[in-house]
């Protein structure tokens, strides 16, 4: 992952230094985009033929930097789902708030009937 959301720097920095309490979600969910989101959130998520955000399971941190565990294996289409160039990282199954996101290295175009698969230890986010 390449860029956290403003609400995350919000309320990392705040834990930190502010002693704010910030209770982490108990899951997290990749989404995809084909309109990349921004600091401030926004961009367009891929939405209806049988999509839906997917549970993501990373391993503990080490050196600032976590990696999938698993697969992300979203469901097939069953309508096409446009080119996705981003994905993102969410507090939520729906709505909720983005935590982190990056552009693609390829774009991938999903049509009905294609799946598409992050393999384990493919996604990783670095804190650096």
């Amino acid at each position: 992952m390449a860029e956290f959301s403003n609400y995350l720097e919000n309320k990392i920095l705040d834990h930190v230094l502010n002693n704010t309490s910030y209770t982490s979600p108990t899951t997290t969910f990749v989404g995809l985009y084909t309109v990349a989101p921004s600091d401030a959130g926004g961009g367009t998520e891929v939405s209806g033929g049988s999509y839906a955000r997917q549970t993501l399971s990373v391993s503990t941190a080490s050196d600032g930097v976590v990696t999938s565990d698993s697969d992300v294996t979203f469901p097939q289409a069953t309508a096409n789902w446009g080119t996705v160039v981003a994905i993102g990282i969410h507090d939520a199954l729906t709505s909720g708030n983005l935590l982190m996101y990056t552009d693609l290295t390829t774009s991938k175009t999903i049509e009905t009937g294609d799946i598409l698969k992050i393999s384990t230890g493919s996604l990783t986010v670095t804190l650096d």
